[in-house]
């Protein structure tokens, strides 16, 4: 009786639904996850799985670890490589549900913040796609919560919590930093400039820092390189506009276009009302993040983790607000609150989840919008490629052959394929991949992919077509690009030591 009574008010308080939405969400991605095939981020993290390191030029180790996990319990397994992106998604809407409760939010405001969060653009792609966005995502919301329960109870001690999310967040992206200049702007503009008199503040940030330690050493061991790839990634990413329009996009790319009166209440919330002024320091650590963002030229998504917390205390208001109401304008109000969601968040799935049938009209709709579905199509193929020209070449040159791939999701994928063919493990210059070497001995005759001819006939004495990159379905994996042709390549034109040392490049 007693179990039975803990679990109706569990229900009555709304986190016993939350927990069921969360699960209901996550089983959701479980479910779609094994359409189409491993996007090129995941073969990049793939490899980066198989050679675990503090490290890695594109990120800190814990995505790997993580992809290296599953890959022990699922192994190649498309939905097992996705089932903790999926499993993240059902968290990430319990927690915001939770920074509601904290801002003291009943059931209703608790399930609208966790739907509103479920069915942003960034988190139904993120569910979708092992990426190192999907886990940092999770800990700016884990911070968020920390924060908020830190806020309510007073109680110091909390800063330990929110130092373990701070720290394990900055092994998983960089981008973690600018909601620590959130976290500090916050405190200073607050009452809570206080805690920088606790022994509890100070512990929580050891603990950040001893958590950050190991890959801070590795990145010194390598001269920082992380620096240097995201300075390249930058340069492109404005030279190609993908850093425009920052403000405007957060209107629709990084939440739900339906929910931004939510999160913009969210702010009124923060700073507009007595009942938020207690938890402001939330506002400012959005504030802070975005400005800082927007003042680097930072990709508009990077901000899409701050909203949460904006979307809580937005569904605290409205919950205020709507009990303020009459009995037939609080329905009505709840009525377009639900429809709106589910209407636009069914809309948002159909372009950012993959349930679409490959090729379909549907599915180049959703293509066009994400942009990301046909960097998954394709990769199998690549290695049967590759295969059928290694099996045409003589006896000698099959001896001491090496493939040379232009990108990292060429080289995941012949290093996750290739396995069923027999072909030795591919090489690129690509970040991670330029560490891991030429191999011992150097290849004599390589096949080289996704590299432009020119550069290839500069590199070897001889070069010669040998077939092309395509897939069934006609579609262009945007990864590839118009670098189709596959050469077989021979004598190289410089030691192998170095050519390898001009060789390193970023992307």
């Amino acid at each position: 009786m007693q179990t039975l009574s803990s679990w109706r008010k569990a229900f009555s308080s709304g986190s016993g639904t939350l927990w069921l939405a969360g699960a209901a969400i996550a089983l959701l991605h479980l479910a779609v996850n094994g359409q189409y095939g491993f996007h090129r981020d995941e073969l990049l993290s793939f490899d980066n799985a198989r050679h675990l390191a503090w490290g890695y030029v594109v990120y800190p180790p814990l995505t790997a670890l993580l992809a290296h996990i599953e890959l022990a319990i699922f192994g190649t397994s498309l939905s097992g490589f996705r089932f903790f992106p999926a499993i993240t998604q059902g968290i990430i809407l319990v927690l915001t549900g939770l920074i509601a409760r904290e801002l003291g939010g009943g059931r209703e405001a608790q399930l609208v913040a966790g739907t509103a969060v479920a069915i942003g653009g960034a988190c139904l792609y993120s569910g979708s796609s092992l990426s190192y966005t999907t886990f940092d995502y999770l800990w700016w919301v884990v911070v968020a919560c920390f924060v908020a329960r830190l806020l309510r109870t007073q109680d110091d001690r909390w800063w330990i919590a929110v130092g373990a999310a701070i720290g394990l967040g900055m092994l998983t992206k960089y981008t973690m930093g600018f909601l620590v200049l959130g976290v500090a702007g916050g405190m200073l503009l607050t009452s809570q400039r206080q805690s920088l008199k606790s022994g509890w503040f100070w512990c929580g940030v050891a603990l950040a820092l001893l958590l950050m330690l190991p890959n801070v050493i590795w990145q010194a061991e390598h001269e920082f390189v992380s620096f240097a790839y995201m300075k390249s990634i930058h340069t492109r990413d404005i030279g190609r506009g993908w850093t425009d329009y920052f403000l405007l996009n957060q209107l629709w790319k990084t939440t739900n276009v339906v929910t931004v009166p939510l999160w913009g209440a969210g702010l009124w919330f923060l700073f507009g009302t007595r009942d938020g002024e207690r938890y402001r320091m939330l506002g400012w650590m959005y504030v802070f993040a975005g400005v800082a963002l927007f003042a680097a030229r930072g990709r508009d998504y990077y901000l899409a983790p701050a909203y949460p917390m904006l979307l809580a205390a937005g569904a605290v208001w409205g919950e205020r607000w709507v009990s303020s109401l009459s009995e037939r304008g609080a329905r009505i109000a709840r009525r377009v609150t639900w429809r709106s969601m589910l209407v636009s968040g069914c809309i948002t799935a159909a372009l950012t989840m993959p349930i679409a049938p490959l090729g379909s009209t549907w599915w180049h709709i959703a293509d066009g919008a994400n942009g990301n579905f046909n960097m998954e199509v394709g990769w199998p193929e690549v290695a049967a490629t590759v295969a059928g020209i290694r099996n045409a070449l003589p006896a000698g040159d099959r001896a001491r052959l090496g493939i040379l791939a232009g990108d990292e999701g060429g080289t995941g994928a012949l290093n996750l394929y290739g396995r069923s063919y027999g072909l030795p493990t591919a090489i690129s210059g690509m970040n991670s991949n330029w560490m891991r070497g030429y191999g011992n001995p150097p290849p004599e005759t390589v096949i080289a992919l996704e590299m432009g001819r020119e550069f290839l006939d500069r590199s070897f004495a001889s070069c010669v077509w040998a077939g092309r990159l395509t897939n069934s379905y006609g579609i262009v994996n945007s990864t590839i690009g118009g670098y189709n042709d596959v050469y077989v390549c021979r004598h190289l034109l410089e030691p192998w030591p170095e050519f390898w040392k001009h060789f390193r490049y970023y992307g």
